[in-house]
């Protein structure tokens, strides 16, 4: 396992088909390229997490979400692409763009356009958007630092991006971009 501040290196293993764990907006994520099937499903049976939730792909600017923009209203994709208080997540119509094993049983897709600096270094790196899912097995609290990252997945993952973790009290609330409806807050 390769411990790193270069996002260059973390994007060229991405590109291979590694998994990574990196720090976000409040808590320690892990992600992989959400093109790659085997490593979606290897990093789904590391968390131990069905693959029919579906999962979170963070962007490091508005270029990783053009194609779900095109999709969108002028007005939707402002309220996509807007800088909230805290870290925000959407629930956007898919329409076939992102990968069923990324997706799970909806026909929609999670967004996130971070406010992270050291998300969106590795998004700017990998030039796409990525998975990014709390970095805890399934039922166990999300990983708060690198000492718990190397706890739950020393021998499962591929890289540690070792940056400071963001200063959000609490993961992204996710919310439907149609409604507003609040799934998690």
């Amino acid at each position: 396992m390769i411990i790193t501040s270069d996002p260059l290196i973390i994007a060229d293993l991405l590109k291979r088909g590694g998994i990574i764990a990196y720090p976000t907006e409040a808590v320690w994520g892990l992600g992989c390229d959400p093109q790659n099937q085997t490593a979606v499903i290897k990093l789904l049976e590391i968390k131990s997490r069905p693959m029919n939730k579906g999962m979170i792909l963070a962007a490091g600017d508005k270029t990783h979400l053009s194609p779900w923009l095109e999709q969108l209203s002028p007005e939707l994709g402002a309220k996509l692409t807007a800088t909230y208080d805290s870290p925000t997540s959407w629930i956007v119509p898919d329409q076939g763009i992102a990968p069923a094993w990324v997706r799970g049983d909806h026909q929609s897709i999670a967004l996130r356009l971070s406010t992270h600096a050291g998300v969106q270094a590795i998004c700017h790196a990998f030039d796409a958007c990525i998975v990014s899912t709390s970095a805890n097995p399934a039922g166990l609290d999300p990983a708060l630092s690198l000492e718990q990252i190397m706890t739950y997945f020393r021998d499962n993952i591929d890289a540690i991006f070792d940056v400071p973790l963001g200063q959000s009290k609490q993961p992204s609330q996710i919310k439907s971009l149609l409604d507003d409806q609040v799934i998690r807050q």
